[in-house]
C-alpha cells in the first residue's frame, strides 16, 4: 500500500470515529427528550413520575406552605413513621462532605414569644389540639398563672428538656461535622448532639428517658432531618401544655439565608395530642464582629438566694431568702 493509499485509510477512520461520537451525542439527546415528554407513565397532571430512586433534597423535602405541612404531618401516626417517610424521600439521604459543608458557623438566638408556637395569637389558650384531659390541665394552670400562681421546672435549676429547648431564649451554637451535628444553648449548658452517620437509635431494652432524649439524622443536601425520641416528660414551654414520655419529634433545619435558620417542627403524643403538632422555629444570627460575645457556662446555683421550692398552691418560692440593708453587705 502506497503512503497516499494510507492517507486516505486514515482520513476514512477518522471521519467515521467523528461520525460515531455525533450518533452516540444524538442518541443521548433523543432519549433525553423521551424521557421529559409526555407519554407512558406521566403523572395525571402531565408531569413525569419521578423514577423510583429519584431523590427530593434540599428545602423541597417538605411542603412550602404552613397549612400543607399540617397536613404531612397528619399521614403519618408518630414521628417515626414521618421520619422515615421524609428518608425514603430523600433516597436515604447522603453524608456530608468536607468539601461541601453547611455553614452554620456564629452564634444564633430564637425568636418569637416565650410560648412552644410563635405563631400562637395573644389570649389564645394553645394552637396544639389537645386531648380533654390534656386541655383540662392547660386551663387550669392557666387560671392559677393569672392569680400569680405558677411553677416552672427551670425555677429550680432542672433542664429545660425537649422539645422545649426548642423555644428557649439567649444564645446558641451550632456545630456541624460529617458524622454528629452538636446543638449547643447556653440556657442551662444544653447540648443536643444530633448522630448523622447512619446509627439508629438504641434498642428497646437499653433505651430509658432522657432529658433530651436520643436523636439521630440525615442530610439531604444541606437540609438536616432530625427525629428525636426516648425523652422525659414535661412541658412545651412555660405556660404550654405538657407532654409525656410518649413524645417523638420530627424536626427539618435549613439556612435560609444569611441571618436565618429555619426549624420546622411536627411533635407527636398519643397521651396528649390529638393530632401531631406543627410549628415553625425561628433563629437570628447574632453579630459578633469584635468576638466579644462567648457562651458561657451557666451555673444555676451560683447565687446562695436562688433555691426556689414549689409550694402547696403550686406557686414558687425562694427557700431562706433574706434581705439585708443597702450598708450591711
Amino acid at each position: 500500500m502506497s503512503v497516499h493509499d494510507g492517507d486516505t485509510v486514515a482520513t476514512a477512520l477518522s471521519e467515521l470515529g467523528r461520525s460515531l461520537v455525533c450518533a452516540l451525542a444524538l442518541a443521548a439527546l433523543v432519549a433525553s427528550c423521551a424521557r421529559s415528554s409526555p407519554g407512558a407513565g406521566d403523572t395525571p397532571g402531565g408531569a413525569a413520575a419521578p423514577a423510583p430512586s429519584q431523590s427530593v433534597a434540599g428545602a423541597a423535602l417538605v411542603p412550602a406552605e404552613r397549612e400543607q405541612k399540617v397536613a404531612l404531618g397528619l399521614q403519618f401516626n408518630s414521628g417515626a413513621e414521618l421520619y422515615a417517610a421524609l428518608k425514603a424521600r430523600a433516597g436515604g439521604g447522603a453524608p456530608l462532605s468536607l468539601d461541601d459543608m453547611p455553614d452554620w458557623t456564629g452564634f444564633w438566638q430564637r425568636v418569637g414569644p416565650p410560648l412552644f408556637d410563635p405563631a400562637q395569637k395573644p389570649g389564645e389558650l394553645t394552637t396544639a389540639k389537645l386531648k380533654p384531659e390534656a386541655r383540662a390541665d392547660l386551663e387550669r394552670r392557666r387560671e392559677l398563672s393569672k392569680q400569680g400562681v405558677e411553677y416552672d421546672p427551670l425555677s429550680n435549676c432542672s433542664a429545660p428538656g425537649y422539645p422545649r429547648w426548642l423555644a428557649i431564649p439567649f444564645l446558641r451554637e451550632f456545630i456541624v461535622t460529617p458524622g454528629q451535628t452538636y446543638l449547643f444553648s447556653e440556657t442551662m449548658n444544653n447540648l443536643r448532639r444530633v448522630y448523622t452517620d447512619g446509627r439508629d437509635h438504641p434498642p428497646a431494652a437499653d433505651a430509658y428517658p432522657l432529658h433530651y432524649g436520643d436523636s439521630i439524622g440525615f442530610w439531604t443536601g444541606h437540609t438536616l432531618v432530625i427525629h428525636t425520641t426516648q425523652v422525659r416528660a414535661g412541658i412545651f414551654h412555660r405556660n404550654d401544655p405538657k407532654y409525656s414520655e410518649q413524645l417523638d419529634a420530627v424536626e427539618v433545619w435549613n439556612r435560609l439565608d444569611a441571618d436565618t435558620i429555619g426549624v420546622d417542627v411536627w411533635a407527636y403524643d398519643p397521651e396528649t395530642l390529638v393530632e401531631p403538632w406543627y410549628v415553625r422555629q425561628t433563629y437570628k444570627h447574632v453579630s459578633n464582629q469584635d468576638g466579644a460575645l462567648r457562651l458561657s457556662y451557666w451555673y444555676c446555683g451560683e447565687n446562695p438566694n436562688n433555691v426556689v421550692t414549689e409550694t402547696s398552691e403550686g406557686s414558687s418560692q425562694f427557700g431562706d431568702f433574706t434581705f439585708t440593708k443597702p450598708d450591711k453587705k
